[in-house]
């Protein structure tokens, strides 16, 4: 037998092993080895921005027609161009823009998804997370814990009476991998208040926590952490110490209890970058998102340029390299799965040269 027959028998035969063992459910490991074990990461979504100046035309469309009660939650989902159909902006990040009215309660409910909101326009507004409630101001960072009830409403406090819009950002790809979601809607649409205003951040945002309470929750007992006091720290930190070349001022949200993330899935950080910065290049295997507070400049990610304004919306893929350029001083905050890489032992940055 020759040799070319012989490599002719022999393909046959393995086509009719893998035809065969269709039935059983297998495949064979050799023919998507190297997919499924990539040298270096090779995310399947993109670099991407979204410009709030082209968001919010529909943003406002959809309120005129569908109300908060109707939609539950009023939400324009950023759904990632290279993930189409998924609602994800990453593999394990879920963001939308929601847009609240005034005089309109996004009715309680409760989910194992944790949640955070980070507010982008607009003042007037509430969020109830288990009985407290929080006024939102923007650029202020709130948690919803998993399977903490929370409504939110639009009451126009203190003379105030405009729309408020804040970007959500929830672990529910990660829920939805584990197959673990649960939710549950509450009797009525607000939820009764039993502490008040104030009353988390004064017993747990002060470097104390009451004696005679012992938090159980795998979330931070803050869920509003305000954009007033972030905004000094980094100032302050701006004076005082060396830029870093990569990252400008960057500082990392904590759980006051043990230092760790805000909430287990999802980490969440704010940096300023003064005027004329141009960092330096680096990656992380954490899919990044990121919300502009003040500022413009250009996010360079993976060698594509994105130019951000206040308010506009990106996402930087697993692995991507970013270099951060501020035309002026900019604030930005970010949110990650970082604190699932790290519990599993898969986190990996780099801080490359120029």
């Amino acid at each position: 037998m020759n040799k070319e027959l012989a490599q002719h028998e022999l393909l046959a035969a393995r086509r009719a092993l893998y035809q065969d063992m269709q039935a059983l459910h297998l495949s064979p490991l050799w023919e998507s080895l190297h997919t499924l074990v990539p040298r270096q990461p090779t995310p399947d979504y993109e670099a991407a921005l979204w410009r709030y100046e082209d968001v919010l035309p529909h943003l406002t469309r959809a309120g005129e027609v569908i109300s908060a009660e109707e939609a539950v939650r009023r939400v324009l989902i950023l759904e990632n161009p290279g993930l189409k159909g998924s609602a994800s902006i990453t593999r394990s990040l879920y963001a939308g823009l929601q847009l609240i009215l005034p005089g309109e309660i996004a009715p309680a409910h409760r989910h194992t998804q944790s949640a955070l909101r980070f507010i982008v326009q607009g003042k007037g507004a509430y969020t109830a997370v288990d009985g407290e409630r929080t006024m939102m101001q923007p650029g202020d960072f709130i948690l919803t814990p998993a399977w903490a009830w929370h409504d939110h409403g639009n009451p126009g406090i203190d003379g105030s009476s405009e729309p408020v819009v804040w970007l959500d950002g929830l672990d529910i790809p990660t829920i939805r991998f584990f197959s673990s979601g649960f939710a549950e809607n509450g009797d009525s649409a607000s939820q009764p208040i039993a502490r008040p205003e104030g009353r988390s951040f004064a017993a747990y945002g002060n470097n104390m926590a009451p004696v005679r309470h012992q938090h159980s929750g795998a979330s931070s007992p803050i869920f509003n952490y305000p954009y007033e006091r972030s905004r000094e720290a980094l100032e302050t930190l701006r004076r005082q110490q060396e830029i870093d070349a990569w990252l400008g001022v960057k500082l990392r949200y904590v759980n006051p209890l043990n230092g760790g993330a805000p909430m287990p899935t999802i980490g969440a950080c704010m940096q300023l970058l003064p005027a004329g910065f141009r960092g330096l290049p680096h990656r992380s295997t954490d899919g990044t998102v990121y919300s502009v507070v003040e500022g413009r400049g250009t996010a360079v990610i993976g060698g594509r340029r994105f130019d951000f304004a206040p308010r506009d919306t990106f996402v930087v893929p697993s692995w991507a390299t970013l270099a951060l350029e501020a035309l002026e001083d900019a604030v930005l905050f970010s949110f990650s799965d970082r604190p699932v890489l790290e519990a599993i032992g898969q986190l990996r940055e780099e801080f490359l040269p120029e």
